[in-house]
């Protein structure tokens, strides 16, 4: 799975390449690459024994570096799997999208190459079992990712690269610190070892400054207020390809870092941190959807909106319960499929008009592009929260974990952290339908013209937007489909069955 978009990344690159003529060919390969690598995903789902989900299968575990202990030691559990498939099919969807799609600024060889290379990088951090590896493939999504922004991004794309790397690559150096720090005291890299132990080996000094600084690397990642502010940026001067990996996968890396490392490897330090992480968890929703009420560009809307949804993931999280972690590892799916599909929607607005300013874009979308109007509308209700769509279950199982949080931790505080998110996200829904009421159900008087024929949807638009729809559909309806697979493997992090 690692090794498919590796090496057609290679093969785009070699300049005596003389197999792929056309940019279309190019884009045309990247999408068979992808393609391949998703059913290398599928296979996997397959294969997996979902009998057995708190234990890591599919494994792949080679001496690397003898001499100071490091594997080349990848696998899946119930709580890798679903965010790998996500991966795949997310890459897959943008490459579809860019056979009739292309962002503009040429260089699609270049492109292709940066967005396999990042599919690697991603695809790696989930399955990565040793530390060090991790930290390898965590950090090898950074350039591509700098570079689709620099290349292809749009007004302002300059400054959003920068803060985009500074603030990752800052948040890295905490990362490396706090993982360094935990094998060299407890004398292993190995990730499932290390989670076994349950932070036995480690004083609860070493644990809380070690979660401290694997916490801020993640935190940058996932974003977390304060440390969001590279967000918005990145996300508004993106391509739209750009946009759907960063929301649908890159903010999940800094989540699922916290899941599958930090807080199994210091437990004594999570439980230290969880009421900070709560209160910033609470701030962030709030922060997130009242900025959101005061953007005008609909794209830079949807990217504050991440800051409050993830802000969810984090309170789920912070609540040291199966509960609360379950529904932060069903936010994670719920946000990246959701949000990709905004973001693909957003991509055909502005192909469309020219523009994704709200105020230029005026209202009565439903007229002139129903099918894109409609499928937007959907996308907005699914994103706050409606009963029976996807986002409901993870933001419902946060707060119901903080209902109920860790007996070891505050509830009087936590049970204020949950009235805080609950009013957040009646915030949420204020400003999706603040949003609909301005662009799509409004009168379409002064509205802009689309530059193209904007009720012809295209057939790539539609294969990118379809298989979205269905998963936000299927985990919202049958959210046990992603529970059974989740409960397992959050259950031994905390020491159960």
């Amino acid at each position: 799975m690692l090794a498919i978009p590796l090496a057609g990344a290679l093969a785009i690159l070699v300049p005596a390449n003389r197999f792929l003529r056309t940019d279309f060919a190019v884009r045309a390969f990247g999408t068979a690459v992808s393609g391949a690598t998703l059913l290398v995903a599928i296979s996997a789902l397959s294969a997996f024994d979902f009998g057995a989900t708190s234990r890591m299968q599919l494994e792949v575990d080679r001496e690397w570096a003898s001499a100071i202990g490091l594997k080349f030691h990848l696998g899946v559990d119930g709580i890798s799997l679903p965010l790998v498939v996500l991966t795949a099919l997310l890459t897959f969807l943008c490459f579809l999208y860019t056979l009739r799609h292309p962002p503009e600024g040429g260089r699609i060889r270049l492109l292709t190459a940066m967005l396999l290379v990042l599919e690697v990088g991603m695809l790696g951090t989930f399955v990565a079992l040793d530390l060090v590896l991790f930290f390898v493939f965590f950090e090898t999504v950074l350039i591509p990712m700098y570079v689709v922004i620099m290349l292809w991004g749009g007004t302002g794309r300059r400054e959003a690269a920068y803060k985009f790397i500074l603030y990752t690559l800052l948040g890295s150096g905490f990362l490396l610190a706090g993982m360094l720090l935990v094998g060299a005291t407890a004398g292993t890299l190995d990730m499932t070892e290390l989670a076994a132990r349950h932070g036995d080996g480690l004083t609860r000094g070493i644990q809380i400054t070690a979660f401290a600084l694997m916490g801020i690397g993640f935190a940058v990642k996932a974003p977390m207020w304060p440390l969001h502010t590279w967000l918005p940026d990145a996300h508004t001067a993106a391509p739209t390809v750009g946009s759907v990996l960063l929301a649908g996968v890159l903010l999940k890396m800094g989540t699922y870092g916290l899941v599958r490392v930090a807080l199994p490897l210091a437990p004594e330090g999570a439980q230290f941190w969880a009421p900070w992480l709560g209160l910033l968890a609470v701030i962030g929703i709030v922060y997130g959807a009242l900025a959101c009420l005061a953007q005008r560009d609909l794209k830079r809307m949807i990217a504050f909106s991440s800051v409050g949804h993830m802000g969810f993931v984090l309170l789920g999280i912070a609540t040291l319960t199966p509960v609360g972690v379950n529904a932060a590892l069903f936010g994670n799916i719920a946000h990246g499929l959701i949000t990709g599909l905004l973001f693909f929607l957003a991509g055909s607005v502005k192909d469309r008009w020219g523009t994704t300013d709200m105020d230029a874009l005026g209202g009565g979308m439903l007229g002139t592009s129903p099918r894109l109007a409609s499928i937007l509308t959907f996308a907005s209700v699914a994103s706050l929260g409606l009963p029976g769509l996807a986002g409901f279950w993870g933001e419902m199982l946060a707060l119901l974990g903080a209902y109920r949080p860790h007996a070891d931790l505050p509830r009087e505080t936590f049970v204020t952290f949950m009235v805080i998110a609950a009013l957040g996200a009646l915030l949420t829904a204020a400003y999706f339908l603040r949003m609909l009421a301005k662009i799509t159900h409004g009168p379409a008087d002064g509205a802009a013209e689309p530059r193209v024929p904007a009720a012809r949807v295209s057939l790539q638009e539609y294969a990118a937007w379809t298989p979205l729809i269905a998963l936000t559909l299927l985990v919202g309806l049958w959210p046990k489909t992603l529970l059974d697979v989740t409960t397992g493997p959050v259950r031994a992090l905390f020491g159960g069955g």
